[in-house]
């Protein structure tokens, strides 16, 4: 599956913009701050019905402007062209569209376009907190399981009815047991479903992780990630018994899926506490190559790989080790931004691997064959 061309109006600093994309390799180079990652967002916006970086959809319109749009023609290998379509309007619903057909749910449309972004955000997964791994966790598998993404639904709705409660039996100063069981007897089935696939999907996707960290890194460290569960001790309906006192107290629900994390260890030690820089950008590199691979296997095809500023922060070496696995024809359509242009040309030398640059400024794109 490639991103035939990109369309885009009023989105970030894009007042307009159109873009025909090589079916291999896209880089976009210019300074900082010149408007190359909104290019990537846009290309994830079509995938994920949202900003990778902004939650306000709203705050994506140009300045001024009433609304934003962005549209992409996709090609899937013995398939007609796909139109995906993003409309936002200033406080109204967002318009999704495939085909010119308007989604009733956002989330039927997750899957249909995989996407693996690798940003220098991704760094927030080994320093932030847990809610971050777990979004990790579900967007990897809500691409190919949309049985995973209704649990998640079902289980979401049924705990903000059990949280509701737990602050209402607190604001009113009584407690109705029977009420607060009715929510959790709705917690358990997708509670169970979802903890079962994350178990699974990780066991898979440990050995796949390994791999590329080994490649990416050198094999100079030794790597895991484990899954952190309550569930692996005891059922949720066992859990939630055992909390009760302390769920009345906070006034909210302390166990279940939803305080799931993932740690992420080098050497059986965290990530986030004893690996340099370097060590930590190879680390999350690793787990998105790794769900790219992950996904690949899923889904039956290539999905369309984003690297945002990926080089810095990385030695030679591993830049070395890199560029070589980039050209290798595992991958299919890769976006790549970079602030330096040599370093992009040393992507290529040598390589008969197809490939557009663009240059980048002031929100303003011009391909290398414009220039």
């Amino acid at each position: 599956m490639h991103l035939k061309n990109l369309k885009l109006s009023n989105f970030k600093n894009y007042e307009t913009a159109e873009l025909q994309f090589s079916e291999k390799i896209n880089c976009f180079i210019g300074a900082n701050g010149a408007g190359k990652t909104n290019i990537l967002d846009a290309i994830y916006y079509l995938s994920f019905c949202k900003s990778y970086f902004n939650a306000s959809d709203q705050q994506n319109i140009l300045h001024e402007a009433p609304y934003f749009t962005i549209h992409g023609q996709y090609l899937r290998p013995g398939m007609e062209t796909d139109l995906v379509s993003c409309v936002q309007k200033r406080s109204q619903k967002k318009l999704f569209q495939r085909n010119k057909k308007t989604y009733d749910r956002l989330a039927d449309h997750i899957g249909k376009i995989p996407l693996v972004m690798i940003s220098p955000y991704d760094r927030d997964l080994i320093n932030d907190g847990s809610d971050l791994r777990r979004k990790f966790i579900d967007g990897v598998i809500s691409q190919f399981s949309p049985p995973y993404l209704d649990a998640l639904l079902q289980y979401n709705k049924a705990l903000g009815q059990r949280n509701a409660l737990l602050k209402q039996f607190g604001d009113q100063g009584k407690f109705d047991r029977e009420l607060l069981a009715l929510w959790e007897q709705q917690m358990l089935k997708p509670a169970k479903v979802i903890f079962e696939m994350r178990s699974n999907f990780l066991a898979d996707f440990q050995l796949i992780f390994q791999k590329y960290y080994e490649i990416v890194s050198g094999g100079k460290e030794q790597v895991t990630i484990v899954y952190d569960s309550g569930m692996h001790k005891q059922s949720l309906e066992v859990l939630l018994e055992q909390s009760l006192s302390r769920d009345r107290a906070t006034r909210y629900t302390n166990v279940g899926i939803h305080k799931d994390d993932l740690l992420f260890l080098m050497s059986d030690f965290p990530v986030k506490r004893f690996g340099s820089q370097g060590q930590q950008k190879s680390f999350v590199i690793a787990v998105r190559l790794a769900q790219y691979e992950f996904t690949y296997n899923k889904m039956g095809y290539q999905p369309i790989l984003l690297f945002d500023d990926i080089f810095d922060k990385l030695d030679d070496q591993r830049v070395d080790q890199l560029v070589k696995l980039l050209g290798n024809d595992y991958f299919g359509q890769i976006f790549i931004t970079d602030t330096q242009r040599q370093r992009i040309n040393y992507l290529f030398e040598g390589t008969n691997i197809d490939h557009k640059i663009f240059s980048v400024e002031n929100g303003a794109v011009q391909s290398n064959q414009e220039v």
